[in-house]
């Protein structure tokens, strides 16, 4: 199978390593927005073309697992896929993170993008947001916003969950990015 059919994900497939993280987002215990580096791996595997109807869908499948720097513990992980649809040119991420919340974010690019974004708000048919009952009355993720630039070896992604936040009264825009490279 030629990966070009994967579009603009094609160049993701592999496994990369990146320890330029940087995780903003708000901290219960210090009851601020805090702050801090991160390194992180994530592996993308051919899952091949999946079919509805008439749609196919060029898939990718991807796990990725977060440590603060200067730790060994995991503190975030993700597992989802990546899909890309050459007939309406859109790019797309289905993921579910531990605390229960799943997102479906899409956009549009051209098959050879090297850069593209994505994007989901809760409440829509499409590119929409779903959580658990305690995150929906207690930090609701009302919308989700992802940049990607890929070129040769190098991943960078910047990322935003805008939360309503009832420990702060307010909206909370938790970020994340990442420089990553590719190790194999």
């Amino acid at each position: 199978m030629a990966n070009e059919q994967f579009g603009p994900l094609a160049a993701l497939i592999g496994t990369w390593e990146g320890d330029q993280g940087v995780n903003i987002s708000y901290d219960y215990d210090k009851k601020e927005v805090i702050e801090e580096p991160y390194r992180e791996t994530a592996v993308f595997n051919v899952v091949g073309d999946v079919d509805n109807g008439r749609q196919k869908i060029w898939v990718i499948d991807y796990t990725t697992a977060a440590k603060r720097k200067g730790q060994d513990d995991v503190f975030h992980t993700e597992l989802g896929y990546w899909g890309w649809d050459p007939d309406r040119g859109e790019v797309m991420r289905c993921f579910m993170v531990p605390r229960m919340s799943t997102i479906l974010a899409g956009g549009k690019c051209a098959a050879d993008a090297t850069s593209f974004s994505m994007n989901a708000k809760i409440g829509q048919d499409d590119w929409g947001v779903l959580s658990n009952p305690y995150l929906i009355e207690n930090a609701k993720t009302i919308e989700y916003k992802l940049d990607c630039t890929i070129e040769g070896d190098t991943w960078t992604y910047a990322e935003n969950c805008i939360m309503e936040m009832t420990a702060t009264g307010g909206i909370v825009e938790h970020k994340d990015s990442n420089t990553l490279k590719r190790v194999k």
